[in-house]
């Protein structure tokens, strides 16, 4: 308790020799065959026209005035008629997703200049030496030798002046005009294209190096807060530093977590005699201690009575039969209607439980679906799905400091008692081999289920609902709770040469409840791949135009700690200067590609998917994209993204290869199930691996930031249709003008915004991919808009945010009360709804409609 270290150790842990001491991949051998892969990734670039020329006059004037006007739309009345200008609103994409090509950083710093300019006449004057005589000022008084001397003076002084016109006007190109072509940059006297760096990563990804980091991190597990999860820090933190970032730091914070304790738990059958009998909790292969994250200490007892998935309607249902949940243990499975663990407590405490247990049932993740591990991909009968239930809805982060950074010290601390994110009653995760004899112990007890809460548990002839009559469980949860446990994230910055306060981070947590082979280790395998590629680029001189921040967060499992500490710590920092979060939680689950995002990331997306192979199909990812009608889906509230986008405002993206079901958080989430069935070859992994490189390469490099407004007032306009008719299912007795019209203006002011970027790459490339200064400037100045319309989409004002979790201040992105990790758009006014309460419902679509006013407002002045 209190500052000291809990050392949980369920298996032994390695030493951090061992942990780090195997042998990995590194960078390439500078020797042999350098200097062939530098010209390719250095040599000069003879780029396209692209098709574009310069504008006439007329068009860049009525540019100019497009962007000092805002379209006006008629004050209308009807909602219906605001729909309809909703729906003929059709904006053409096609002329903007033509410009997504990325071009190198325009300008250098005045002193990279003067370098260049040096080295550049330098080698002008080089092949004239020769040719010059070598001049030295001397007196002399031999007169029959001043008539040559004077005539090699005279050569000399026409030389000196040629020289100092040619700098001259080199100087004025430089340095007044300020042109500079964005083909190319120089770095370290070297030109490189934008092309050749993309080639260069794609080409430099190793599936063996993902294989063989996953191996690495899969053999102990690293809970957050123990001693493994220490020793996959350091690992981490020295594939940072080998990797030769600018900058390596851990970032230590002191948060709430608990541990179980072996001989702490405990579900049996104590009455009648007759069927006394003690659940087996752990797995055949047990690597680590089966509980629930954040879950409460206690020793109940209680009538069983089984409640299909735990949402609030299966408890009502009971109700409604005269079954009675007051002081009983509820039986209830994963998944289905009520798809969050956390929730699944809640609603039992809120029918009468007095705890709840949480089983695997075969009907979703286990032979009903397939062949079980080791034989298939599913869930074996011992399996086990551990899992936080710290309610994120409420609270996301460490749960005792809302709103507060946890750092050493900090001395804003909630109470662990009464607090809202905390579950009121003691719960476990089980086994249906365990469960079983649960549930043929309700037979004859309440009434027969309905068919749709039968389950796959084999040899349970009837489903009972059970009733006060039922078999009494105990269920035991004591536990270690340690309030200030250390976790650490570790941070890699690589320094933008241009706009070097402007970054993009991306982010993948390690921590997992065992080995976590999918969970993240999947991910965490492939961000070390991707920072091995990186670490190698630096070594040829290449730099982004901003600053790339890789981030391994720790404590993701218990309620997304770590990453929402980190957003609370800069939070003002992230606010001002992060343009984008790029976020990979399970990479490779199946072979279906998947992205959730907000709408800014289109463009950038669809050109990434476009450069990266399916590998297992004669397809692209963006083909097989199209074929499949898949869509960017909108981001919900279930990994490190969530503080970024709904806390900061910072754009974000989560991306994946998923498929079925998987033994999840369960210690037969191992390296072997990753070969057998996920990624055999780790090619998945491999293709992952490029598009999350060509991503990150668009969104730091990319003068002109490729996020996709227009896009962003379409999807607006849907949502807001949604919301309409989610209203008029409940009756809601409210004015919807307010969200039409403000979805109307977004998309009007959003195509106005982006007539700038066609101009911009039209003026540019048509001049040969030469910027003026006076370009470059309005162009820096477009890019912090785009990349701050989502944070202008806070609600920073007083009581502003969700309404009673103000933490969540994004008014379009974040959970419902009752969603949890769930996807839900506009939160506040949904939750309002649900509650009955108009008035309310009404001032929040008058707030969050003002607010999406303001920030489309702000696009144009």
């Amino acid at each position: 308790m209190g500052d000291e270290k809990f050392d949980y150790q369920a298996v032994p842990i390695p030493s951090y020799a061992e942990a780090t001491g195997q042998p990995s991949s590194s960078r390439s051998d500078l020797g042999d065959g350098t200097d062939v892969e530098r010209q390719g990734l250095l040599g000069r670039d003879h780029a396209s026209t692209r098709g574009y020329h310069p504008p006439t006059v007329e068009s860049a004037r009525s540019s100019l005035d497009d962007l000092e006007s805002l379209t006006s739309h008629s004050n209308r009345e009807s909602v219906e008629e605001l729909r309809r200008e909703l729906d003929q609103m059709d904006v053409d994409d096609s002329a903007s997703a033509s410009l997504t090509g990325r071009h190198a950083p325009l300008r250098q710093r005045f002193s990279k200049q003067l370098s260049s300019l040096s080295r550049t006449l330098s080698a002008i004057q080089r092949p004239f030496q020769r040719y010059m005589p070598n001049f030295r000022f001397r007196f002399t008084i031999n007169l029959g030798d001043t008539r040559a001397r004077l005539k090699d003076q005279g050569c000399i002084m026409l030389l000196r002046v040629f020289a100092l016109l040619l700098v001259v006007t080199l100087v004025y190109v430089f340095f007044i005009a300020d042109v500079f072509n964005i083909n190319s940059r120089m770095s370290m006297g070297q030109s490189y294209s934008a092309a050749s760096v993309e080639n260069f990563i794609q080409g430099h990804i190793n599936e063996t190096n993902i294989a063989e980091n996953l191996r690495r991190i899969t053999n102990y597990t690293h809970v957050a807060g123990t001693e493994g999860g220490f020793a996959l820090s350091q690992l981490i933190e020295q594939e940072f530093e080998k990797a030769g970032f600018d900058e390596v730091s851990r970032e230590e914070f002191q948060v709430y977590l608990n541990y179980p304790r072996k001989d702490g738990r405990r579900v049996a059958i104590i009455d009648p005699p007759s069927l006394a009998w003690e659940a087996k909790l752990e797995e055949d292969n047990a690597k680590d201690l089966v509980f629930h994250g954040h879950s409460k200490s206690g020793n109940v007892t209680g009538h069983l009575v089984y409640a299909n998935f735990g949402s609030r309607e299966d408890f009502k249902l009971l109700a409604d039969k005269g079954i009675s949940l007051n002081g009983s243990i509820a039986l209830v499975r994963y998944y289905g209607t009520e798809s969050n663990r956390a929730l699944k407590v809640k609603a039992a405490h809120m029918a009468g439980a007095a705890g709840c247990i949480i089983y695997s049932d075969p009907a979703q993740d286990g032979f009903v679906q397939g062949p079980v591990f080791p034989d298939g991909r599913y869930m074996p009968s011992d399996g086990v799905q551990r899992g936080d239930v710290s309610i994120v809805s409420e609270i996301i982060g460490d749960v005792l400091s809302p709103g507060w950074a946890s750092t050493p010290g900090e001395k804003h601390r909630l109470s662990p008692e009464d607090n809202p994110a905390l579950p009121k009653i003691p719960s476990l995760p089980l086994a249906w081999r365990d469960a079983q004899v649960l549930l043929q112990g309700l037979k004859g007890h309440g009434s027969k289920v309905p068919q749709e809460w039968v389950g796959g548990v084999p040899k349970v002839e009837e489903w009972w609902t059970g009733d006060q009559g039922s078999p009494v469980v105990h269920l035991m949860n004591l536990q270690d709770e340690v309030e200030r446990q250390p976790i650490y994230n570790i941070h890699g910055r690589i320094i933008g040469m241009d706009e070097r306060d402007k970054k993009i981070i991306v982010g993948n947590h390690r921590d997992s409840w065992c080995t976590g082979g999918v969970d993240p280790g999947s991910g965490t395998a492939t961000l070390l791949e991707v920072v091995r590629a990186f670490g190698e680029l630096l070594t040829y001189g290449w730099r982004p135009l901003r600053t790339i921040e890789f981030v391994s967060w720790d404590g993701e499992e218990y309620n997304l700690i770590g990453s929402t500490e980190y957003v609370e710590k800069e939070i003002d920092d992230l606010r001002a200067n992060a343009f984008a979060y790029l976020n990979v939680d399970v990479a490779v689950s199946g072979p279906d590609f998947g992205v959730s995002a907000s709408p800014v990331f289109e463009r950038a997306v669809m050109q990434a998917m476009g450069r990266v192979s399916d590998p297992y199909a004669n397809a692209t990812l963006k083909d097989l994209w199209d074929q499949k009608g898949s869509k960017i889906t909108p981001l919900g509230a279930g990994s490190d993204y969530v503080a970024f986008q709904d806390i900061a405002g910072t754009s974000s993206i989560n991306f994946g290869f998923f498929g079925g079901p998987f033994p999840s958080h369960s210690c037969y989430e191992t390296y072997d199930w990753m070969v057998k069935f996920a990624d055999p070859d780790f090619q998945y992994s491999k293709a992952l691996a490029q598009f999350w490189g060509l991503l990150l390469l668009d969104l730091s490099e990319s003068p002109m930031l490729p996020f996709d407004l227009e896009v962003y007032g379409d999807s607006i306009g849907g949502w807001v249709k949604d919301l309409d008719e989610f209203a008029k299912s409940k009756k809601a007795e409210v004015d919807m003008q307010p969200m039409f019209k403000a979805a109307i203006e977004m998309k009007t002011n959003a195509v106005t915004f982006e007539s700038w970027t066609k101009t911009w790459h039209e003026t540019v490339w048509g001049m040969g991919g030469y910027e003026s200064n006076v370009m470059a400037v309005q162009r820096v100045n477009h890019n912090v808009r785009m990349a701050a319309f989502d944070t202008n989409l806070l609600d920073l004002e007083e009581g502003g945010g969700i309404p009673n979790r103000t933490q969540f201040r994004h008014v379009i992105f974040g959970p419902e009360l009752w969603s949890s990790s769930d996807v839900s758009l506009f939160p506040a006014i949904r939750d309002s709804i649900n509650t009955g309460n108009w008035t309310l419902t009404q001032y929040w679509i008058d707030r969050v409609a003002n607010i999406i006013h303001q920030a489309s407002d702000k696009l144009l002045h």
